[in-house]
């Protein structure tokens, strides 16, 4: 086919996204960012993007958990249509560019295609999902765990914040209602998705090169820890006898630190990210010690095998300091192969564009994860200063971004033809 010619307006993207960056709780001004899940400022954010969204003549539908599409309808919109899109929540303290490119950028995209007088075969949608950070629930990517099947019904209602409040409850009053079970997608509903995104690493700026086409993603395995020794006096109870919880766990860490270090795969990465210390005081022996660990790989056969001898090391370390060990499982997610026509739609897109680019793994794990499991899926990755994300200082050049955006819209035109 004939690609369109394309004009990306990455000022007013640009601008968009520092507008975005004003909706957020955090203490410091944008480009600091702090937005969870169904709080008033999220409901805020979601309320702009709508009328970007309708300013753009697509059609705004929301589901009961507030996934949001934007649908530019097709000359066949009996179709299954093509999806791109990303997340607009945000992590306490963190950057403007995560998820909200692919979200701002799918909209871009739409609109230097409209500019075009492209006019696509099956509509084209922007999703916004729902909650791809962990933030408020400790699991990530609800929104695309449920429109994906996932995670059942019975779990995402039954999830729980610090608070104590479910998620129905929060996603309720946020003003999202119905059955939650209306929210999962037809096995036909997209017949492609493709996701715009940051690398979050620095390979692309290393290699000055413009464009990642993503060939797969990495499989991310949750895991809550809890120790529980005996607490008591600091200065009362005498170190033969302690059972101390903390001291435990920091065995633990660093024995987790240890396999992952020895895996067998390269692309295995381990973090606790997470440590709660129970009572807390600086006189009092720690009596309970809960702590995460996000486990993930290329290899889900190596990552299923390392948490086997993670939870084996910290049952034999509990034994030997006379402390109690449990562990839950939140989510252990396979991998995903990208689709090979998506992906070749991307290379094909980068090089009419004349772009530097190269095919490369995600090692973090994005709502693309989920949608390849109910369609085909594609990923394409934009540079971001030093690797940098989930901080403040987190950042994608206007070039880079545009360049982003005009793969991606081109990638859009082929897939929706």
């Amino acid at each position: 086919m004939d690609l369109p010619k394309l004009k990306v307006e990455t000022t007013r993207l640009v601008c968009e996204l520092e507008q975005l960056a004003t909706f957020s709780e955090c203490s410091e001004p944008s480009p600091a960012v702090t937005r969870v899940v169904f709080t008033e400022t999220d409901v805020k954010a979601r309320e702009y993007l709508r009328g970007l969204y309708e300013t753009a003549g697509l059609a705004v539908r929301t589901d009961a958990v507030g996934n949001t599409f934007a649908r530019w309808e097709g000359s066949e919109p009996d179709l299954p249509a093509v999806g791109t899109g990303s997340h607009t929540d945000a992590i306490p303290h963190s950057g403007m560019y995560d998820g909200t490119v692919g979200v701002l950028g799918g909209l871009e995209a739409i609109r230097a295609l409209q500019q075009s007088g492209f006019r696509p075969r099956r509509s084209i949608d922007v999703v916004m999902f729902t909650s791809e950070e962990p933030t408020r629930f400790g699991v990530g990517c609800t929104g695309s765990r449920l429109m994906s099947g996932a995670l059942s019904v019975a779990q995402l209602a039954s999830l729980r914040d610090e608070s104590g409040s479910t998620y129905d409850q929060a996603r309720t009053q946020a003003g999202f209602t119905g059955e939650l079970s209306t929210a999962l997608l037809a096995p036909n509903a997209y017949s492609a998705f493709v996701e715009l995104h940051i690398e979050q690493g620095p390979l692309l700026e290393q290699a000055a090169e413009s464009i990642g086409v993503v060939t797969a993603i990495a499989a991310p395995s949750t895991v809550h820890f809890e120790v529980t020794g005996e607490g008591g006096h600091a200065g009362a109870v005498l170190m033969p006898m302690r059972r101390d919880a903390l001291a435990a766990a920091a065995g633990m860490v660093l024995a987790i630190e240890r396999l992952a270090l020895d895996s067998r795969s390269p692309d295995l990465v381990a973090t606790v990210g997470e440590l709660h210390v129970h009572p807390g005081a600086v006189n009092s022996i720690p009596s309970r010690v809960r702590f995460t660990l996000d486990l993930r790989d290329i290899d889900g056969d190596n990552r299923d095998e390392v948490l086997e001898s993670v939870v084996a090391a910290c049952t034999q370390i509990a034994s030997q300091r006379r402390v109690e060990i449990s562990h839950q499982v939140l989510n252990a997610d396979p991998p995903a192969v990208c689709d090979e026509r998506i992906v070749e739609a991307a290379v094909r897109a980068a090089e009419r564009l004349q772009l530097a680019h190269r095919r490369m793994i995600s090692r973090a794990y994005h709502d693309s994860l989920l949608m390849a499991r109910i369609a085909p899926t594609g990923m394409i990755f934009i540079p971001c200063r030093g690797g940098v994300s989930h901080r403040p200082d987190e950042y994608a050049s206007p070039e880079h971004m545009e360049a982003g955006v005009a793969t991606l819209a081109l990638t859009l035109a082929q897939l929706a033809s």
